[in-house]
């Protein structure tokens, strides 16, 4: 679990985040959706240590990630994968060498245990007989699932994905999504996700957290978020000409 705790956030004297309290539960998938410039994506890089907030906690699993040593920081980070949106892949490495590279990076192992770790986390991902290829040999979708399964080479307990369907068509998107989904239960990840994909949050949504102006403006669940009368929400799920004529025509039924 993570337990954000009154988080502050500023730039240049602006205010980016005021007052965030939330927890990302074990085995669930965490949404954070919003629209750009609402605070999603500078939330996200508090969380995995890319920004430090002025004010507030972070904690994993009860350890305040702002108070560490920078030894016991480095720990955390180690429990952590990150799928970048993009994908992010090196494309010099093949995408055996971009899984393996956190394994390279962070642990002892030999080659052989490395390889091994590398193929279980490419079948887990469904993808065979890759090994070999460069990102430029890869699919858009592919590469996503050489992202996730590199993501989760050294076992993370914690799982963050930026706009992890971005730039992919809505049935490769849907995999994705039942992907993460999948390997978050199965492993008991604490699996953190920005999207802005409503598909996305209706698929996948254990717990949804909506950011409006840099502020947690509602939580809740994803049966729970086309039921809301909060105005903000609301404007936002249904932001298309076509979403709007479903809810009303919902509500005639």
């Amino acid at each position: 679990m993570i337990k954000v705790s009154h988080l502050y956030k500023y730039f240049n004297g602006r205010e980016i985040l005021h007052d965030i309290s939330l927890e990302f539960v074990s085995g669930k998938t965490n949404l954070i959706i919003g629209q750009s410039g609402s605070g999603k994506t500078v939330l996200m890089k508090c969380l995995i240590g890319l920004y430090v907030a002025e004010k507030g906690s972070i904690l994993y699993n009860d350890r305040n990630f702002a108070q560490m040593s920078k030894e016991d920081r480095n720990f955390i980070l180690q429990e952590m994968g990150v799928l970048f949106q993009g994908a992010a892949l090196f494309d010099s490495m093949t995408v055996t060498e971009n899984v393996m590279f956190p394994l390279t990076m962070f642990t002892n192992k030999s080659l052989s245990e490395k390889e091994e770790r590398v193929n279980f986390c490419l079948q887990r991902v469904n993808l065979d007989n890759v090994n070999h290829l460069y990102p430029s040999h890869l699919s858009g979708g592919m590469k996503k699932r050489v992202a996730i399964a590199r993501a989760i080479a050294l076992n993370p307990k914690y799982l963050f994905c930026d706009e992890p369907n971005s730039g992919l068509d809505p049935k490769t998107s849907l995999i994705i999504d039942q992907l993460i989904y999948e390997i978050t239960k199965e492993f008991g990840i604490t699996t953190v996700i920005n999207t802005h994909d409503m598909n996305s949050v209706m698929e996948i949504g254990d717990t949804v957290s909506f950011i409006y102006e840099g502020k947690l403006w509602w939580s809740g669940s994803n049966n729970e978020i086309l039921k809301t009368d909060n105005k903000e929400v609301h404007d936002f799920i249904y932001a298309s000409r076509y979403a709007q004529e479903m809810y009303k025509r919902t509500i005639r039924e």
